[in-house]
């Protein structure tokens, strides 16, 4: 299935929050480098801990390796919660890795603003652009340049269990909040946990404000949020209201503030993966993510998929959807083998393997046959039909204002807050820069 949809608030970003940065032109003291004899070895960051996806880089890694005798890449893994972190303080300090994860927005265009990021717009070979298209290089665009690679394309909605929605007599997926309300009510009849939420990560819970925004927004004003964030109309406390009004009908798992969104048996993805919980709000690496968590480590059997549901009087465009872009970019100084890396994994054969080890969408247009999961078949085709996809809020807004915006969400889902505060807490944030 070929998907050309582009990613709104992904393209001609700028840095709207800034890092707090420490000697912001020089070198990569952490990262990989020449050596004698020519050899060189490249240091990346990727984010897969365990299982298919933390072989996928190390299988790449080596065949990469047999082609290219002088080069090494010596692949880390951190966890997902971590990244953003250790690469904030990566930029501070200077100790860059020579490849590392990028999800783009306003995040990279952070990155970018502090001179840590090779531009990439002639680097990057002609047919890699020509198999991927113009949209899912868009979040890695920062006025008019590229600066990553793309790898998977993530919109996001709503994971559930086949099984667990039969046992508690739900006859068909939701398409309002109305409807999903009603789920909710027939699961906790049935005794099921409705919905997993691992808001301890704090992003996992915001999802639910970003689509429940999406629903509430015009078009216009979520494009235009990379750009020009502003949060006075009347949509945001909307979006707000409406997600504090269906959080009161207790939607949750048992000690959801608690719970992390990936990491075992008992995080979010765990519960549906064990049928310990009915549904779940995420993007589209969740299957791989559950499938990881299964008692045999293998996809879950009865996992659907639906988009967010309609939200009656708000201006957002009906099917208008959410997600991201995962992808990897190259430190300033990295050596000319970085980029031949990034050129190297994005080929047909491997956007196939990375396809099958992260059960996900490849980037790469001609890889898309290798999707053989179900529950990623409906969530392809609501995506090609889509008027628009935006950006997840907090990467297309940056790691400030991003993280204010996760923040204030987990405080009123906890009753630490209201509608109004969370609106308030925003706007500050983007205020500050």
């Amino acid at each position: 299935m070929k998907m050309r949809k582009a990613l709104a608030a992904g393209a001609a970003v700028v840095a709207l929050g800034s890092l707090v940065l420490a000697g912001c032109s020089g070198g990569t003291s952490g990262g990989g480098g020449e050596g004698e004899g020519g050899e060189t070895t490249l240091t990346m960051w990727h984010n897969s801990t365990t299982g298919d996806g933390k072989q996928y880089w190390e299988d790449a890694a080596a065949a990469f390796n047999e082609e290219n005798p002088e080069v090494t890449v010596k692949v880390t893994s951190i966890q997902n919660e971590d990244m953003d972190g250790k690469l904030q303080t990566a930029v501070n300090s200077g100790d860059m890795p020579d490849i590392f994860m990028a999800r783009g927005g306003g995040k990279l265009a952070d990155i970018v603003e502090a001179g840590k990021v090779k531009d990439l717009t002639d680097l990057i070979d002609d047919d890699v652009k020509t198999a991927f298209g113009e949209a899912p290089f868009s979040a890695f665009t920062v006025d008019g340049k590229i600066y990553g690679v793309p790898s998977a394309v993530l919109p996001g909605g709503i994971f559930y269990s086949k099984d667990l929605f039969e046992q508690a007599g739900i006859e068909s997926e939701p398409t309002s909040v109305a409807e999903l309300e009603d789920a909710v009510d027939k699961l906790k009849e049935a005794g099921i946990a409705p919905i997993a939420l691992g808001a301890k990560d704090a992003w996992p819970a915001a999802h639910w404000y970003y689509f429940f925004a999406v629903r509430a927004c015009g078009q216009d004003i979520i494009e235009n949020l990379a750009t020009s964030p502003d949060f006075t109309d009347q949509c945001w406390l909307d979006a707000a209201e409406n997600l504090n009004e269906f959080t009161a009908t207790e939607p949750f798992n048992d000690g959801f503030l608690t719970t992390t969104a990936q990491q075992g048996a008992n995080s979010s993805a765990g519960l549906v993966a064990n049928h310990k919980a009915a549904m779940e709000l995420m993007g589209a690496w969740d299957v791989g993510v559950i499938a990881g968590l299964t008692p045999d480590e293998q996809p879950l059997p009865d996992l659907g998929w639906f988009p967010f549901p309609e939200v009656e009087g708000g201006d957002g465009e009906p099917g208008a959807m959410m997600g991201g872009v995962d992808g990897y970019s190259c430190s300033t100084d990295s050596p000319a083998s970085c980029e031949e890396f990034l050129n190297f994994v994005s080929s047909k054969e491997w956007q196939e393997k990375y396809a099958t080890a992260f059960q996900t969408i490849p980037a790469n247009q001609d890889a898309t046959g290798a999707v053989t999961d179900p529950s990623l078949a409906p969530l392809m085709e609501a995506y090609s039909k889509a008027p628009y996809v935006s950006l997840w809020l907090d990467t297309a807004l940056g790691q400030n204002v991003g993280n204010a915006l996760n923040t204030g969400v987990v405080e009123m889902l906890a009753g630490q807050g209201d509608p109004q505060k969370l609106v308030d807490s925003i706007a500050n944030a983007a205020a500050r820069g």
